[in-house]
Order: structure tokens, then sequence, then C-alpha cells
């Protein structure tokens, strides 16, 4: 409705079917539908959910040059991981298409446009129609993430229209840098999705910052995983066990208001669906002395260039 002012969301903290793509994207699906039964209109999931974070990495020496261990490890993670282009998102399609929900949803993505080997920590957003309206890979992998996931582009950058608000998201660490907060923010970003793997101790601090320096609804979602999360299929599952915590990712999902106030305080060990209605007029009313892309910005003394094109190593003239 033109004149409606709020957005009804919802925040799936879950665990994945660890490294089992067609599994985990089921799963998914199944909590969309749950999200849309509960009247959400938008449903958001934590960082590299399909098919998992490489929890692995630091366990098992992750920066040992050659290893048999790693090399097979990362061969699975490929072959689990979600190729776009391919339709291993379709059923996630499908269920924001057949019930009109829109979702954000963390994947480790296989781009055939880089050679399709590397993979990148990408956070793609489906509207309520069915369409992939962004897929943005992570600008700069956290510390031992370097060891698996390539470093991204500006491409995904990108907000969109939700509702009454404009709605833009980044992964994880890269939420605390303050260009890809910036530029999110020039393009009306008043609902920022800041996805993460799981852990109380990242969203506790940023979400209500970003919250305060953005005058914005903050929603942070993140996903678990435990040991018991470990499937006996996959390869040197009894070693990953042993190399394992009992609780690796503890969540911490939460909302906070563009007065930095919790609208959803953190929850942590288990999973759930919480639902919460924003009002975009608490945006408007916050936005009265603090507007960092509008009255409260200086672009005759700084301004910041964002290069969106999709990165490549070719480029092909036929």
């Amino acid at each position: 409705m033109k004149n409606k002012s709020t957005l009804k969301v919802g925040i799936a903290q879950v665990a994945p079917i660890w490294l089992d793509r067609d599994a985990t994207v089921s799963k998914l699906a199944e909590w969309i539908r749950e999200a849309a039964s509960r009247d959400c209109e938008l449903v958001v999931f934590g960082e590299a959910l399909i098919p998992g974070y490489p929890f692995w990495v630091e366990r098992t020496e992750g920066a040992r040059f050659e290893s048999t261990l790693q090399k097979e490890l990362y061969r699975h993670y490929v072959e689990q991981s979600v190729c776009i282009e391919a339709g291993d998102l379709e059923p996630i399609v499908e269920a924001a298409r057949g019930n009109a929900i829109a979702v954000y949803v963390g994947v480790m993505e296989r781009a055939p446009d880089r050679g399709g080997h590397s993979l990148y920590a990408s956070m793609v957003y489906i509207d309520a129609s069915g369409e992939i309206g962004s897929v943005h890979r992570k600008l700069m992998p956290t510390y031992e993430e370097r060891l698996v996931w390539a470093i991204g582009d500006g491409h995904g950058l990108r907000t969109h229209r939700l509702g009454p608000f404009t709605a833009g998201g980044l992964n994880c660490w890269e939420n605390w840098l303050p260009l890809a907060r910036a530029a999110l923010y020039a393009q009306g970003e008043d609902l920022h999705v800041a996805i993460w793997p799981g852990s109380l101790r990242n969203t506790e601090d940023i979400t209500r910052f970003i919250a305060r320096e953005g005058r914005c609804f903050v929603i942070s979602a993140s996903g678990l995983m435990r040991r018991s999360d470990i499937p006996e299929s996959l390869p040197h599952a009894e070693l990953l066990r042993e190399a394992a915590d009992d609780v690796m990712a503890n969540g911490g999902s939460c909302i906070a208001t563009p007065t930095g106030d919790w609208l959803l305080a953190p929850e942590t060990g288990e999973e759930s669906l919480r639902v919460a209605e924003l009002d975009h007029r608490m945006v408007l009313e916050e936005r009265q002395n603090l507007d960092v892309a509008g009255h409260y910005s200086r672009p005759d003394v700084t301004r910041l260039l964002v290069d969106r094109r999709r990165q490549s190593t070719a480029e092909f003239s036929d």
C-alpha cells in the first residue's frame, strides 16, 4: 500500500546441513515458507550459510602448504558451493516467488565469470517476485577466510526498494568498512542487513553502532554451528569432530532501531525465527539531526568513488 509505513521482517537463525548444498537449500526453503506464514515480507539468513562456513580452517592447520587434507576439504567445499547460473538456488527462488517474500541469504558462490574454481562469500538478494536483485561478493575475506575465499568486488553494492524502506547489506566484518557503509548510505539505505556466520561478540556492538551512525534499522542475522552439526558423510568427519568446539557459532541475531536501541536483543544458542515490525517513521524522526548522506554531508569537501563493474581477468571482443 502506498502510504504503508511498516515492514514485517523475520530473522532465521539456523544451522546449515553443513557442507551439503542441496540439503541446506531445501532446509532454508522451508524456513522461508514458515516466515511467509507469519506474514513476513522479508526474511534474512546468515553468512555463507549455503553450504556453510569453513570452520575447519583454523582448527586443522589450514595454512599448511600442499596439505592433502586441506586440498580434499577445499575440493569438497567447491563441489558443494552455489553456482547461481546453474540454478542451485532455484528452490529458494521458488519459495520467495510462491510466498511473495523477499530474502537475503549468504552463499558460497562458485562464479563461472571468474573461472568457476574459486569461491566468493556472496550475499544474495531475492525479491518477492523471485528475481535475484543483487549478488554482493564480500570485498575482503577476514583473516583465515582468505585461505579458502577469493576477494570480491563492488558490483553488489546496491540497494533495493522494500516497502517503505531502501534496503542494502554487507557480509560479516566488511560491515566495519566505513566506505562500504557510505556507498550504501549514499543510495538512500535506511534498512541495513548485516549477515554473520554466528557470534554474539560480532553482533552485540556493531549492530547498534551502524544503527546510530546511519539512523537506520539494522538487522544482524547469524547462523549456528555445533560439533553435533558435522555429518558423518563428510570427508574426514572424525577428524573434524575431534578438532571442533562444542559450539563454533552461537548465533547472536538481533535488530536495532535508528536510535541504537534493541528492537530484538541478541539471541544465542538455538535455532529460531523471530519476527518484528519496522516503522519507517522512526527513520524520518532520527534523520532530523543526522543524515550522513544528506544534510549532514559535505560532498564539496569529501566524496566517495565506487566502481560497481563486475571484475574479470579478461575482456573478449568477437
